[in-house]
């Protein structure tokens, strides 16, 4: 069953829709909290015309869960404020008001609770995952470092690390970690490179490739399990991150 409904957030000092898949029968379920959640179910609610099909990929799949996407902000660059835990000195972050943290206190205080109040879950952080593309890609790791002990596991898809991979690293470093988290991170070869694809062996020494090895290292150093994910001729684009459902969804879930 696929929810949509309005939440007001009192972090936020907004509304955000929401969008939510409700397994069959009874449960307790997991919960799986997405950013960009527009763009999860249906493809006239996406914001290019293609959704991830979530909804045809849990169906056929066996794990039972909960699926709570939150809607982003549209206007204007509020969703990259919405999105940014930190200040970036550079990039096309720069001059962006970092606002991310805001929108981690309306996830975790004011929408978890009212999931868990409301549905059958496993309010629990080893039942509870984030996951995001881009800006949410980001997001979902610094929600996975800063909120661990309400969150056990993320998919950090395409992730825009860069612009403040130094406040993140920093974060990773002082912060100490659940052994069992688990983190998975991807990128794309036609990622940044202006639609050209590069070879495999020249994305390894990619940027793209670098920041996502450095951070999932910093997991690993803590005893977390990571997956790192090059999907060749991958684009940033919802048509290529549904591609990668069947490879993240069971690594996170340890199937």
């Amino acid at each position: 069953m696929l929810i949509r409904q309005d939440f007001y957030f009192h972090h936020l000092g907004a509304n955000r829709p929401l969008h939510i898949r409700l397994p069959e029968g009874p449960g307790p379920f997991p919960v799986m909290y997405f950013f960009d959640g527009h763009n999860l179910f249906r493809d006239e609610d996406a914001t290019y015309g293609k959704s991830w099909g979530l909804d045809e990929f849990c169906a056929g799949w066996n794990k039972q869960l909960i699926v709570v996407g939150m809607e982003c902000a549209h206007e204007g660059n509020l969703r990259l404020s919405e999105y940014l835990p930190y200040r970036s000195p550079f990039g096309f972050l720069r001059g962006i008001e970092p606002l991310g943290e805001n929108t981690m206190r309306a996830l975790i205080y004011e929408l978890k609770p009212w999931v868990d109040a409301s549905f059958p879950t496993i309010p629990f952080r080893e039942c509870t995952g984030i996951g995001g593309s881009s800006m949410g890609g980001l997001m979902a790791a610094y929600a996975l470092v800063r909120y661990n002990r309400y969150i056990s596991k993320a998919a950090c898809v395409s992730p825009s690390v860069g612009p403040v991979s130094g406040q993140l690293w920093h974060e990773m470093n002082q912060t100490p970690l659940s052994p069992d988290t688990r983190a998975f991170f991807s990128w794309g070869t036609m990622e940044g490179y202006g639609g050209v694809e590069n070879p495999l062996e020249e994305d390894r020494k990619s940027r793209l490739y670098r920041q996502n090895r450095i951070t999932a290292d910093k997991i690993k150093a803590r005893g977390g399990a990571v997956k790192l994910f090059c999907q060749v001729g991958g684009r940033h684009c919802e048509a290529d991150w549904e591609k990668q459902l069947p490879i993240f969804m069971p690594f996170l879930w340890q199937e």
